[in-house]
């Protein structure tokens, strides 16, 4: 039998990565604006912001991602009351398909949203350079790195794009299986428990309290953090409220003592000794280092 090989093709072939930031912004930031010879987008990963582009203003949400083509200029501003958390990443494609993300705003799903967490991770791991300074122009590469780390966000952003024009070119059909009834089951059951825990960060869950308020079982909590996440419940759960202190933080309107009580902490020490663990700075370092970032482009 004569084998016959076939070359693949390869619709998106990012060429060079220039930048990979994750944002926490100021309520109260903005950036003076630029423009560049790559693609660039931004994706809201939480709260809300403002960019113009082009002399255009657009309000984006979570969820929401904007492609930026070469040489349009562009800027952000935060809202002044949400303090946003944003995705931006800059990258070299010459590939004839980048023409479809020219002037989209679109949304972004689970898949995507999963895709990009990858991504952050893996540049974390691959470059010493701040992915947390907006100003940071040049990415450079740790002494040690993962193996295959730098081919993995090649490949993760790659798939972002690809799932995107499949998810909204109407040329494309959408060969994407669809999930299991119990796969589908599992994943509403996982975000009820997320929602539920937003809505209750100024208290002090626990697991039993968690299984009694979404009427189940301790096993089938446990197992939906095991599959959805790399965190305990409770792990997870403390996680969400140090982000939301982050959050407040940012946007200058209460205390580090009020934010505290807002979160059920039982002192203000124990919020600091938490905060840290979590983040490695406490909460006056934190405000600090976020501060100075905003008024560097002043």
């Amino acid at each position: 039998m004569a084998y016959e090989s076939i070359t693949l093709q390869q619709e998106i072939q990012i060429d060079q990565i220039v930048s990979i930031h994750y944002f926490e912004y100021m309520s109260d930031f903005t950036f003076g604006g630029e423009s560049h010879d790559f693609w660039e987008f931004l994706c809201v990963d939480k709260g809300v912001i403002n960019v113009i582009a082009d002399a255009k203003t657009y309000t984006l949400q979570k969820g929401d991602i904007i492609f930026h083509k070469p040489n349009e200029f562009h800027n952000v501003l935060a809202n002044g009351i949400i303090a946003p958390n944003l995705v931006v990443i800059g990258f070299e494609c010459s590939s004839d398909r980048m023409d479809f993300f020219r002037d989209k705003i679109l949304q972004i799903g689970e898949a995507e949203r999963s895709l990009l967490g990858l991504l952050i991770k893996e540049a974390h791991n691959t470059f010493a350079s701040g992915l947390d300074d907006p100003y940071c122009e040049k990415l450079i590469r740790k002494e040690i790195t993962p193996f295959g780390s730098e081919q993995f966000i090649k490949m993760y952003l790659q798939e972002i794009l690809l799932r995107l024009i499949r998810t909204y070119s109407a040329e494309h059909v959408r060969m994407v299986l669809p999930k299991s009834t119990k796969q589908r089951s599992e994943d509403e059951l996982f975000h009820k428990v997320i929602s539920y825990m937003e809505e209750n960060l100024s208290k002090h869950l626990t697991i039993e309290q968690i299984c009694r308020d979404n009427l189940m079982g301790r096993s089938i909590l446990q197992k939906l953090f095991r599959e959805h996440t790399e965190y305990s419940v409770i792990d997870y759960f403390s996680s969400m409220k140090i982000n939301m202190a982050k959050q407040l933080m940012r946007e200058q309107h209460m205390n580090f003592t009020q934010i505290s009580d807002f979160l059920g902490y039982n002192s203000i020490h124990y919020f600091s000794r938490q905060f840290k663990k979590t983040t490695g700075m406490t909460p006056s370092e934190y405000a600090s280092s976020i501060k100075l970032l905003a008024e560097k482009n002043n």
